[in-house]
């Protein structure tokens, strides 16, 4: 994009997502603005840095050119629903027997704005990370880029504005039934799972749907209500809703899983990190507490110390070990 003249130019496509901004950039651009170097993978290549002039990127490194993917070949797969194109990845088990079906698990990417991009599963990131876990564990996983997301313009971004949970969980829905319609998925063994909007979404599913037999949610949203005056980055709020929840309380409640907490018969596992400001701890408690009261099996599990990212490599690994365990619980036999 240049900004002299507002201007934008396609220089380079692909399935990666290359980005210099947050938590894990992987691309960098020389101060003349003509050269570029680019960390790159997918879900069946491992990483390797790329450089050269912009959009004619060479391959600098052989660096994992020895690693085996222990998961299986993802593809992209489409569907259309309510008027939208969809896109989305399909991971496989490892090993398929024929004749055989297996558990799904959707995994739903984080936001409200995000995509999901093809990227080696093992990399640093717990939500990448399931996916090879998941994949050698015998569970197909699907991870949709319904409307709210990146890569399909704005008018489609903006899809989900005063309407979380809607559009965007009918538009992964309709991705489910395509992927069962399509693969030996066993229809009675699905499980969703997610962190930060993808935590909401997991617990807004629940309440909307008792498709899923297993759930996993990860710094979730029970209540926007409450969250408005409990998270530390509020300001993105607005845009989405309209209002803040002084102004328009109602558009908050509708969304809000909380409301419609007395659907849930899903098991349901709820994951925090205690020092979490973008998605306080507090809101998995509420909704922990919500589904014992009820009598929904579920557990609550806080990361001390933790905040929106863990870091200690101890809790990663628990934090995955637990959310595989609970799927294995209630989705294998």
């Amino acid at each position: 994009m240049s900004l002299a003249n507002n201007s934008a130019r396609i220089i380079w496509h692909g399935p990666e997502g290359i980005h210099a901004f947050g938590n894990f950039s992987n691309f960098a651009l020389s101060k003349d603005g003509k050269l570029a170097a680019a960390g790159r993978s997918t879900y069946n290549s491992p990483p390797e840095v790329f450089a050269g002039p912009l959009g004619e990127w060479r391959q600098l490194t052989n660096s994992n050119a020895a690693l085996s993917a222990n998961w299986g070949k993802a593809e992209s797969i489409e569907w259309t629903n309510e008027g939208f194109n969809i896109q989305g990845w399909l991971v496989p088990p490892a090993k398929i027997e024929p004749g055989k079906k297996y558990p799904m698990v959707v995994l739903i990417h984080g936001g409200p704005s995000g995509v999901t991009t093809s990227e080696w599963p093992a990399s640093f990131g717990m939500s990448r990370a399931i996916i090879a876990a998941l994949s050698a564990r015998g569970y197909y996983v699907l991870l949709a880029n319904p409307r709210g997301s990146y890569g399909q313009g704005e008018d489609f971004t903006r899809a989900n504005v005063k309407d979380f949970g809607g559009g965007d969980l009918r538009d992964t829905l309709a991705g489910v039934d395509a992927a069962i319609k399509k693969y030996p998925i066993d229809a009675n063994r699905l499980g969703v799972t997610g962190w930060s909007y993808g935590g909401f979404m997991t617990m807004w599913t629940v309440t909307q749907t008792n498709r899923f037999r297993a759930a996993v949610a990860g710094a979730g949203i029970a209540n926007w209500q409450s969250y408005y005056g409990q998270n530390l980055i509020d300001q993105w709020m607005i845009p989405f809703f309209g209002a803040s929840v002084y102004d328009d309380p109602a558009v908050y409640e509708k969304s809000s899983p909380i409301r419609f907490i007395k659907n849930v018969k899903t098991p349901t596992l709820v994951i925090a990190g205690e020092r979490d400001a973008e998605c306080p701890s507090s809101q998995s408690y509420e909704f922990w507490h919500a589904l014992k009261t009820l009598g929904v099996p579920t557990q609550l599990i806080v990361y001390p110390g933790e905040g929106h990212l863990f870091i200690k490599p101890e809790y990663q690994v628990d934090r995955m070990d637990q959310t595989v365990g609970w799927f294995d619980k209630y989705l294998k036999y």
